[in-house]
């Protein structure tokens, strides 16, 4: 080798050995940039994780507090629920109570009403047959009654009624007739006439013969007022047995 070879060859290596040392900052420089930029990354994606966490943690939160609104209020609806039913098995108990207690009432009542029901009618054949005697007494008295009754009580000054009306005109003023058939006129009857039975049904009877002085009515007859006359009528037969005209005012 010669020695401008070997100057040649030990300038290229002091050039190669000043480039190598000059690159070497900018190497270190850019692999420090490199690792703080790799860094921020780092902390950026922390910075994110956190923030995501966060984000997740206050999610959380409101979904905690949601379900436990959520749940508050279905304990609520329960509870106003149960206190519903509470009310209407309540209620209803209270309804049924009242029932039974009608239905009770209602039974005594009936039972009550049958009670009389069953009291009354015994009251009624009882009176009824006592009436049926009665009636058949009567029966029997009024055909004895009916061959005995004659017009002689006139001669009883206790029966004078034409002296007491003199001095008591008002007991006879007892007011207009109705007749009890329309567009009927007056007419006179006579003894041994037969009425119509409207003409001595109960509304025309005379209740109190003594209060005008007349003779008491037995059996079958009845004193009855006919327009302003005074009738004696057999209610069996409808017959006129006396008369006595222009008796009332």
């Amino acid at each position: 080798m010669t020695l401008g070879q070997f100057l040649k060859g030990s300038a290229m290596a002091a050039v190669a050995a000043a480039m190598a040392l000059t690159a070497l900052p900018t190497q270190a420089f850019a692999a420090s940039a490199e690792t703080q930029q790799r860094a921020r990354d780092r902390d950026d994606r922390r910075g994110n994780a956190r923030q995501g966490n966060e984000r997740i943690r206050w999610d959380a939160m409101r979904r905690a507090v949601r379900q436990s609104d959520a749940r508050s209020d279905r304990r609520e609806n329960r509870r106003e629920q149960r206190q519903d039913r509470r009310e209407d098995r309540r209620e209803n108990r209270r309804e049924r109570n009242q029932d039974r207690r009608e239905n009770w009432r209602d039974r005594r009542e009936d039972r009550r009403d049958r009670w009389d029901d069953r009291r009354d009618n015994r009251r009624d054949r009882w009176e009824d047959r006592r009436d049926n005697r009665r009636d058949r007494w009567d029966d029997r008295r009024d055909r004895r009654d009916h061959r005995e009754w004659n017009r002689r009580w006139r001669d009883n000054n206790r029966y004078d009624w034409s002296r007491y009306r003199a001095s008591n005109r008002h007991v006879y003023r007892i007011g207009r007739y109705y007749s009890p058939y329309r567009n009927y006129r007056y007419n006179r009857v006579n003894i041994g006439f037969r009425l119509g039975n409207l003409f001595y049904s109960n509304r025309y009877w005379i209740n109190d013969p003594w209060q005008y002085r007349l003779p008491p009515a037995y059996g079958p007859y009845r004193w009855v007022r006919y327009y302003d006359d005074v009738l004696l009528v057999n209610t069996y037969s409808g017959e006129v047995v006396d008369v006595i005209y222009d008796f009332f005012w």
